[in-house]
């Protein structure tokens, strides 16, 4: 048996004694769900009670598999750190339920002068469970229980129908539902950034684009955002790591999307001007919800390829969505769900979203322009290499461009890593395959007239004739011109072969130094001079363009 140290025992006998008989115990936080049976309250619940002042002195909630130790530890805590207005102290008798607690401290607390009896019943801590059953009894559940399991499986639905992945926020669909005081539903997909992910259901256009305006017009105001957040009306859907509260490795910054399905939890909720934000839905709103969900994720399977289209296409369908047998008035109802190209395309406006920063310079006789809308401008960018053991692994395991025999010569193949969200890695690799893949990469010199700067700026060259901008690195940065040499000499070694890898995890743990499992695609390329590409010197110019 596991005793305290003498230490420890001396400290604790110099503690006042004082003339009380305290309650002590351990029980399941499931005898609770008799009383509340969609709690989900795990674990024990450990209480020592001062029957003489009747106040708690220690609780804690330990794991069901804990050992006897548990119950000492609280122990400790209540007579060295009791809760308010309780003073440090050590009773005088201690009174159990149960004889195994009562023989273990006996032997554990010998030396403390404390008396350990058993009694058949502690009326301090029965009274202490009761009143917890009532207050989680009178508790309002998140989800109606008739309709909480249909609402799971429709938001895992969704989960696995991975809507992010082809509309964005602004391409909002519509659904008519007719019935329980709503009209029309207004879906807003998130999740397109990788940041957040879920489903706004507004229950007016005019909500969704005082929102979105509001966003616009405050977005470096934050006091000023959650006032606009709160004054939303909308029902919704998100989705977080099932651990987040439980796991402190779990990192908030965390791609979800890279989380294996079961480590997924759907939260429910309503926001409204006067109600604010509330975790719960009542009856009506759970059957509303159900309906969208269920609509959307038909409509999502019907026309997903569709979907993927530019410009958003203008797309309608109608289901008849089964209720939940619960639901006693119908059986079933019938819905149309509808995309909204005019008003993506006025919230498009509104948000600016055209890319107003595209780069061009003129004569040129291969392209017509430079872009810089293919790599996210958050993403993680450095050169380096990857050894040729490592190359055979990407090879089998992730997308991959080949390019031919590469002489395998020098420490392994230079490339370009661009790492960013799993959403925006995606459509980089989409991009780039629509283009025909990747043709080249080059570095060429650019200069800014206007402030005397001059860049190394580092250009990918699509098979279709595409140039798109990648990087702009002062000519004068120590660690660019230590990095541009190694590239140099590496691509020299293999006789110009060189590679991108696209990899995600850009805000997590991985930041900077993406694992295999990180990495999605590698496009095996060469290596350009600005000689090849023939543009010569680009200059920034007024309108953030580059003329050669």
């Amino acid at each position: 048996m596991t005793s305290f140290n003498r230490s420890t025992s001396r400290r604790l006998k110099k503690l006042t004694q004082i003339p009380s008989i305290w309650e002590g115990d351990r029980r399941p936080l499931s005898s609770l769900q008799n009383q509340h049976p969609d709690s989900d309250t795990k674990g024990e619940c450990i209480l020592w009670v001062d029957g003489s002042q009747g106040i708690v002195r220690g609780m804690d909630v330990v794991p069901i598999n804990s050992g006897p130790e548990a119950i000492v530890r609280t122990l400790m805590r209540a007579m060295e750190s009791p809760h308010s207005p309780a003073k440090p102290a050590r009773p005088q008798k201690i009174v159990v339920r149960d004889r195994e607690i009562q023989f273990y401290l006996r032997g554990v607390l010998q030396d403390l002068d404390i008396a350990i009896d058993y009694v058949p019943e502690l009326p301090l801590i029965d009274e202490l469970f009761r009143s917890f059953a009532e207050i989680l009894h009178q508790q309002v559940p998140d989800l109606p229980p008739e309709y909480a399991q249909a609402l799971q499986e429709g938001a895992f639905a969704i989960w696995k129908a991975a809507p992010w992945e082809f509309l964005e926020e602004q391409q909002i669909i519509s659904i008519e539902i007719n019935k329980w005081d709503v009209e029309t539903l207004y879906a807003s997909v998130m999740g397109m950034l990788g940041i957040e992910y879920g489903v706004l259901l507004y229950r007016s256009e005019e909500s969704l684009k005082r929102f979105r305006a509001t966003v616009l017009r405050e977005e470096e105001s934050q006091e000023n955002l959650e006032e606009a957040f709160l004054k939303q009306d909308c029902l919704f859907l998100t989705f977080e790591g099932a651990d987040i509260n439980n796991d402190e490795n779990y990192n908030e910054f965390d791609d979800l999307a890279e989380l294996p399905p079961e480590e997924i939890h759907p939260t429910f909720g309503n926001i409204h001007p006067l109600e604010g934000l509330r975790s719960v839905l009542y009856d009506e709103e759970a059957l509303v919800v159900f309906v969208a969900l269920s609509a959307l994720q038909r409509f999502f399977r019907d026309q997903r390829r569709s979907l993927c289209d530019h410009p958003f296409p203008s797309l309608s369908n109608r289901y008849r969505i089964s209720l939940p047998q619960s639901y006693q008035e119908s059986k079933s109802l019938t819905v149309k769900v509808s995309t909204m190209p005019k008003l993506a395309a006025e919230l498009e406006e509104m948000s600016d979203f055209e890319d107003e920063d595209q780069l061009e310079f003129e004569d040129s006789p291969m392209f017509s322009s430079l872009r810089d809308d293919l790599i996210p401008e958050d993403s993680f960018l450095s050169l380096g290499v990857i050894s040729w053991e490592m190359l055979e692994h990407l090879r089998q395991q992730v997308k991959y461009q080949p390019i031919g025999e590469i002489t395998q010569a020098g420490d392994g193949l230079p490339v370009i890593l661009i790492q960013t969200s799993r959403p925006k890695a995606k459509k980089v690799i989409e991009n780039l395959e629509q283009a025909g893949g990747l043709k080249g990469i080059c570095f060429n010199p650019g200069t800014d007239p206007f402030a005397g700067d001059r860049y190394d700026l580092g250009l990918l060259q699509t098979h279709n004739d595409e140039l798109f901008l990648f990087g702009e690195f002062a000519d004068d940065d120590p660690v660019h011109i230590e990095a541009r040499k190694k590239w140099k000499q590496r691509c020299h070694n293999t006789h110009g072969y060189c590679g991108l890898i696209i990899a995600r995890g850009f805000a997590g743990a991985s930041r900077g130094n993406p694992q295999l499992r990180d990495m999605m695609a590698l496009f095996e390329t060469r290596s350009l001079s600005p000689k090849d590409l023939g543009l010569g010197t680009l200059q920034l110019m007024p309108q953030l363009q580059f003329e050669q």
